[in-house]
């Protein structure tokens, strides 16, 4: 098995000031394990600029996969899908949509997330809710398509029929 270039960016103004602990990305790095490691892990206030930096820098660093938390519902300051959207070269829709539809079948609040999925590079980058049950659930639902999506980048393309 490939083992992949892993960053997670937690995005929390709490966070940020240690006035919380960050349980998703915690979570993240556990479900992650079995397929890479992770090389880059921060916890950013949420300003759009300042994330937006980040996940240029980390894609530059030519991590295969950037997993964020936090900052993807309807508040003032939920800005990581803006701030994702500025970076990425193509989207990848359908893990956001994998993920918003395994959410759905637990509760209509994941409906409201608005996080979005795209590629920068050779970067893969998906934006996860910022509870750690509902990014723990969100990573589940598209967990079994990661490996084969990374290795597609690196462009392996050895198991796709064309």
């Amino acid at each position: 098995m490939n083992h992949f270039r892993i960053g997670i960016l937690t995005l929390s103004d709490k966070g940020s000031i240690g006035e919380r602990v960050d349980t998703s990305g915690a979570a993240i790095r556990e479900l992650v394990e079995p397929i890479g490691d992770v090389i880059e892990y921060q916890v950013l206030p949420d300003e759009q600029a300042q994330i937006s930096e980040f996940l240029c820098q980390w894609s530059d660093l030519q991590l295969d996969l950037i997993l964020t938390t936090g900052g993807t519902g309807f508040a003032p300051r939920d800005v990581t899908p803006e701030a994702t959207r500025i970076v990425i070269e193509r989207q990848a829709p359908g893990l956001s949509e994998a993920m918003r539809a395994a959410g759905m079948e637990k509760t209509p609040h994941a409906m409201l997330s608005r996080g979005i999925s795209g590629i920068r590079g050779q970067t893969l980058i998906v934006n996860l809710p910022g509870s750690e049950r509902a990014a723990r659930e969100s990573l589940e639902a598209i967990l079994p398509a990661l490996p084969h999506a990374l290795k597609t980048l690196r462009g392996d393309t050895h198991d796709c029929g064309g």
